[in-house]
């Protein structure tokens, strides 16, 4: 059975679309079938991708409004083994209606169900607050992987993240585990840096990932590409630090992959996405 794994922070601009994007694209590289589930209504995930959303997309919201099946909403991605469900601003509706709806924290985990062994791992790109469809997003989940920015004010903010996560599996979903949390955009040269990371160290101990993200322009420039950054600049700084996360990630979860190097050609695919 595939993993489904949750990357969440209800504060915007910690990397989280990046950590799950650039993850994702290096995992199914390295030889795993990977979705990646775009539940933020500024699509980012989705663009970063390079799907086209000035197309007609069949989207997440679909799914929840169950005007269209699963299979017809996954689209493929430029990345041989790394399909997407799109977003769309559409999706900001879903809100007001997921309220109306039965079970309504367990919607995303019904939509996944039928595919969720068709898959190594689901990554779900939660949007940048704890609403409802972050609420269902952790209720799906196996796991939940932290972004988390080097600064003082993301640090502050993690306590509620943490009690809703308590509640979830209270709740919902008791088997809801922390998968790891990622240390976003640091610079080493900063001393505060050094402090906020000593503090997220102390606090999750051995479930901070070895490898940190250091703020790197190609990783900011990729998104405007559409592609992750092992396509847009596979020898940037960026790109060593999410291939090494994928190799920390990968081997966390004791799985066999296919190691790249510089000289690894990476399997491209032909897509028309619209």
């Amino acid at each position: 059975m595939g993993k489904i794994i949750a990357f969440a922070n209800q504060k915007g601009g910690v990397g989280k679309t990046t950590t799950c994007i650039n993850l994702a694209a290096y995992v199914a590289a390295m030889g795993k079938k990977v979705l990646v589930l775009d539940l933020d209504p500024q699509g980012n995930a989705t663009s970063g991708l390079g799907i086209d959303k000035s197309s007609e997309l069949k989207t997440i919201y679909d799914l929840i409004s169950g005007d269209s099946q699963v299979e017809e909403v996954i689209l493929p991605t430029i990345v041989e083994g790394l399909d997407v469900i799109p977003s769309t601003v559409d999706l900001s509706g879903a809100e007001i209606e997921i309220v109306q709806m039965p079970q309504r924290e367990k919607i995303i985990k019904g939509i996944l169900e039928p595919i969720v062994d068709c898959y190594d791992f689901i990554m779900i790109d939660c949007p940048p607050q704890l609403s409802l469809i972050t609420v269902n997003a952790l209720t799906a989940c196996n796991s939940v992987i932290i972004p988390l920015q080097c600064e003082y004010f993301p640090l502050m903010g993690i306590t509620q993240l943490m009690n809703t996560i308590r509640l979830i599996k209270y709740h919902l979903n008791p088997t809801i585990d922390i998968e790891g949390v990622v240390m976003t955009m640091k610079d080493k040269r900063s001393n505060l840096t050094n402090q906020v990371s000593d503090e997220i160290v102390k606090f999750f101990g051995k479930k901070v990932f070895l490898t940190y993200i250091p703020r790197n322009i190609r990783l900011a420039e990729a998104p405007s590409h559409g592609e992750p950054i092992l396509l847009y600049d596979s020898s940037s700084k960026g790109a060593e630090a999410y291939l090494s996360l994928a190799e920390e990630f990968l081997d966390r979860n004791k799985v066999e992959y296919k190691p790249l190097t510089k000289d690894t050609k990476i399997k491209l695919r032909k897509v028309n996405n619209g």
